[in-house]
């Protein structure tokens, strides 16, 4: 059995708390420490998964005008704002010391947070493939990546969230997005804030309680070295250098993901009747949520309210006919506007 190296950092700068994790992965060696990382940024900032277009995934003049500086990290994921609310838990890692699948990788990494929570008196679970849910709302998501020869993971302990300022920095069609955004940021999303009575130490203390277990060896307290701290250095340099923040990539999927299983998309489609405009959250795949807008007309007005009602628990494909039925039982007239052309503007919606 291995010690594995603590670094407990408390508060650094922003750009920091991302390339903290890229340094130790960069110099370690066949005969390093395995380490897990514990830190928060000392101001707020957006982080860009790997793979994204910052100028196509965050609205950049927002983030601007807030004060908000823009990175972009080498591990995948999504755009998310990130401040002190947040505890970074970051495993540095040799790939033999953890499963080999990545599943079972992410299932290992999820344990002792799931276990935190839970000494908590917080009710999570892992929500495969790399989520931690509470009741069917998400207390945290996680990434992979490979690093050199480290595997790196990566998640966070969630004291709090400002899903305000979340929704804000996001780049949206329409502010009737960024208001169904912010929405769904409030109703599938959960913090520890949100459900027990409990401070940054003592949520700290009862994850590293669990964490030695999940890596088999003892949690030692260290610092980082010479050669961790250089590479540390040049990295904080390049994640804020324009050129690497602002690496164009192919367009991106429609709409907003709150969680595995919630999106948020808007979209619009041309109808015989006028523009038919559609925001709508889904939920595993179904209609969860839908509003429709536009300059076509519908009567009577309680209509779209009828319409939008009956979409709900229904995925897209089986709309035409919920929305004909509404159109049969509520006497709709609704002139040059078929319950295609309203299925057809999901659709739109919904493929992007």
């Amino acid at each position: 059995m291995s010690d594995v190296r603590l670094l407990d950092l408390g508060r650094v700068p922003a750009v920091r708390s991302q390339t903290v994790y890229h340094a130790v992965a960069r110099a370690l060696g066949p005969d390093g420490p395995d380490t897990v990382i514990l830190v928060s940024p000392s101001d707020p900032y957006v982080c860009v998964g790997f793979h994204q277009d910052a100028e196509q995934e965050v609205d950049l003049a927002r983030c601007e005008a807030l004060g908000l500086p823009v990175y972009r990290r080498e591990v995948g994921g999504g755009a998310v704002y990130l401040d002190d609310d947040q505890v970074f838990v970051q495993w540095v890692v040799h790939p033999s010391r953890v499963p080999g699948r990545l599943e079972d990788r992410y299932a290992a990494y999820i344990a002792p947070l799931v276990e935190a929570y839970r000494d908590l008196g917080i009710d999570a679970y892992l929500r495969p493939v790399n989520d931690v849910h509470v009741g069917g709302r998400k207390i945290g998501g996680t990434g992979a990546a490979q690093i050199g020869d480290a595997l790196v993971l990566v998640g966070s302990l969630m004291l709090d969230f400002d899903r305000r300022t979340m929704a804000e920095v996001l780049k949206v069609p329409s502010e009737k997005m960024r208001d169904k955004v912010l929405e769904s940021l409030t109703e599938y999303m959960v913090t520890v804030a949100d459900l027990v009575d409990a401070d940054r130490a003592a949520v700290v203390d009862a994850y590293l309680s669990r964490c030695a277990k999940a890596l088999g060896g003892a949690l030692v307290p260290g610092g980082l070295t010479a050669e961790e701290e250089r590479i540390a250095a040049r990295l904080d340099e390049r994640f804020a250098d324009p050129a690497w923040v602002l690496q164009q990539r192919p367009a991106k999927a429609a709409g907003v993901k709150i969680h595995q299983d919630v999106h948020v998309v808007e979209g619009a489609l041309k109808t015989p009747a006028g523009l038919v405009r559609v925001t709508a959250r889904l939920r595993e795949g179904a209609i969860d949520d839908l509003a429709l807008t536009g300059d076509f007309t519908i009567l009577p007005a309680t209509a779209v309210g009828d319409l939008e009602a009956a979409a709900r628990g229904v995925e897209p494909g089986a709309l035409e006919d919920r929305f004909e039925e509404v159109y049969r039982t509520g006497s709709v007239e609704a002139p040059g506007l078929a319950p295609s052309d309203l299925a057809a503007a999901v659709a739109a919606a919904v493929t992007g």
